[in-house]
């Protein structure tokens, strides 16, 4: 059965882990809401994300898709990242991912702030940054140490290669849910919240 959403408006945790099941991105949210494309969560400008090593605020106010599970796996494969008024020019960031899906596990969340989703980060990104740059597929390099490092196996590091391709032509075309269209109503939703101040420890 699946894990049951928090109310819009709920302060959560995202949660990431590498392969091994190392720690990686812990990041603070706030559910949005669901639609066909699957849950959004958001993060006010300001709130933190941190991975052992390294802390950041956010710099401006970001979305995050966690799409509805692939049948056969029952978990989603990526997490669509949309920025609105990025300092760096950055529109939208996917990190490709496995398993990741939502949980009623609360214990291993910030104080307060209960880890609602959970996934492993799989290196491949695909970035869209306004202007010349463009859109390109990142952390190649990432990708090809950790699958000596991780031994990932045949039919996982298949999926993540092909799907990288074609997310990147999608991000190119702004194909739906890659486009302003959808996005921009959830970031104006975010907003709308008025929770631009970091929640405290």
């Amino acid at each position: 059965m699946s894990a049951k959403r928090p109310e819009p408006g709920t302060p959560m945790i995202v949660q990431w882990r590498k392969w091994d099941g190392s720690p990686h991105w812990t990041n603070e949210q706030v559910y949005l809401g669901s639609d066909r494309w699957g849950d959004w969560v958001g993060q006010p400008q300001g709130w933190r994300s941190s991975r052992p090593g390294r802390e950041f605020t956010a710099s401006a106010p970001n979305i995050t898709l966690i799409p509805h599970p692939d049948p056969d796996r029952g978990a989603a494969d990526l997490a669509l990242t949309i920025n609105r008024g990025h300092p760096k020019g950055m529109r939208i960031y996917i990190d490709l991912a496995w398993d990741l899906r939502w949980t009623a596990d609360a214990e291993d969340g910030a104080p307060g702030m209960p880890a609602l989703a959970h996934g492993i980060d799989m290196d491949l990104d695909v970035v869209r940054v306004e202007g010349e740059r463009g859109t390109w597929v990142d952390d190649r390099d990432e990708w090809a140490e950790h699958l000596v490092q991780y031994g990932y196996p045949a039919d996982v590091i298949a999926h993540l290669e092909a799907l990288a391709l074609d997310l990147e032509q999608k991000v190119r075309a702004q194909v739906a849910p890659f486009d302003d269209a959808t996005a921009d109503p959830w970031l104006d939703r975010l907003e709308a919240l008025g929770m631009e101040r970091r929640p405290e420890k």
